[in-house]
């Protein structure tokens, strides 16, 4: 049976989710809206709080990518396993991701994105694993920087697992 240490409580993520809406409606001009285009299956619980925390109209798309496959760490191969449903061109995006890692999903994304010529383009992580970069890429608004462990909830898995856990979680055992 795994054994969890709480990383971040549900409390700890919920008011820094708020604070990253507060930011992001500052960004953003009025009335125009910005597409949430979240990293499937991780970020889809940080994107739904993301998404009630801003003012500015958000429209939810879904872009799914794998690079871990069946195993923790990350197979280094990045490839898209859902497109978006939607045009992007002239539009704000935001991409929300669950965590930022090596870097290489996220590098790829943003090659991805741009050749889809939105207005603007900016990255949300709820977390930061800096110790890990393999490539350099920089998110616009990033919930907590954490130290290099494997972690699962709140949408983040091990395998398909603990996505439910309401805290993010380091998997001891």
């Amino acid at each position: 049976m795994p054994t969890f240490r709480v990383l971040l409580s549900s409390e700890q993520i919920q008011k820094r989710v708020e604070e990253l809406g507060a930011t992001i409606d500052r960004d953003y001009p009025a009335g125009e809206p910005v597409y949430l285009i979240g990293v499937l299956k991780g970020a889809f619980m940080f994107l739904a709080d993301l998404a009630r925390a801003t003012k500015v109209p958000a429209r939810i798309e879904f872009i799914g990518i794998s690079s871990y496959g069946k195993g923790t760490t990350t197979s280094g191969q990045v490839r898209l396993t859902k497109d978006l449903d939607v045009p992007i061109e002239g539009c704000h995006v935001i991409l929300v991701e669950d965590i930022l890692d090596t870097g290489l999903t996220l590098t790829y994304l943003v090659q991805l994105m741009k050749q889809r010529r939105p207005k603007s383009l900016r990255i949300a992580a709820l977390l930061d694993k800096p110790d890990r970069r393999k490539v350099e890429v920089h998110a616009d608004y990033v919930g907590f920087q954490i130290p290099d462990e494997f972690v699962v909830g709140y949408g983040l898995d091990c395998v398909e697992d603990y996505r439910n856990l309401k805290d993010v979680c380091v998997l001891e055992a």
